[in-house]
């Protein structure tokens, strides 16, 4: 039986026109939990993403430390509230189109992001997709430890992929996979579609000489 066709997508700098952090970020200064150093920090870490040089495990640690003892429910309120004020207008209208392309088709759609959940869900309630692979958080009786579970980035990203894809019938080899980043240079080589969508210069220089598609959304 053939697999069942699938398509997977990054979310920042693809589905959104920028990052979800900075976005977030927006939002607690708005509050005022959040200063210059933060913006700075936060900028540090998003060119070191850019030029695919970050220590992901380390940024994970270092801003989930900053929520532990925080209610689980809390944060993914604070997540609800953002949504529709901050990353709604971010949301590529191409992004959309393609999106909805692969659902009227039948295949399994999911957003592959390292993004916790709780940043993703209400993007994938907006463009009806079911399934989200994301960053997982450790809780204990309903409050964050501060600790990851799962650090959906890089290769682990494959890992995280394949059950998803082996649950609903589906493989690697039927899988279209859209992303920005040289980052997820195992994903794209895993896949029987890359699709470099407003990829960094390292990714794009690959998809030149990969022969894969580039999109601009």
């Amino acid at each position: 039986m053939p697999s069942r066709p699938a398509a997977l997508f990054d979310v920042d700098r693809t589905l959104l026109r920028t990052d979800s952090a900075t976005l977030y970020l927006r939002q607690q200064r708005a509050r005022g939990e959040a200063g210059v150093r933060d913006v700075m920090r936060v900028a540090f870490w998003l060119l070191e993403y850019t030029l695919g040089v970050v220590d992901a495990p380390a940024v994970a640690r270092r801003v989930l430390g900053r929520y532990a003892g925080r209610s689980e429910a809390e944060l993914a309120a604070s997540f609800e509230e953002w949504f529709p004020r901050y990353a709604l207008p971010e949301l590529s209208s191409r992004g959309r189109e393609v999106v909805g392309s692969h659902l009227a088709r039948g295949d399994l759609v999911a957003l592959l992001s390292g993004a916790p959940r709780y940043a993703l869900l209400p993007l994938a309630r907006e463009l009806g997709i079911e399934h989200v692979i994301a960053t997982e958080v450790e809780t204990d009786r309903g409050r964050l430890t501060g600790r990851v579970l799962g650090l959906c980035y890089g290769a682990a990203k494959v890992e995280f992929a394949a059950r998803l894809l082996g649950a609903h019938g589906s493989s690697f080899a039927a899988t279209t996979f859209y992303s920005d980043s040289i980052t997820d240079r195992p994903m794209f080589e895993r896949v029987a579609c890359p699709v470099a969508v407003n990829p960094d210069l390292r990714l794009r220089r690959l998809a030149r000489q990969r022969g894969w598609p580039v999109e601009h959304w």
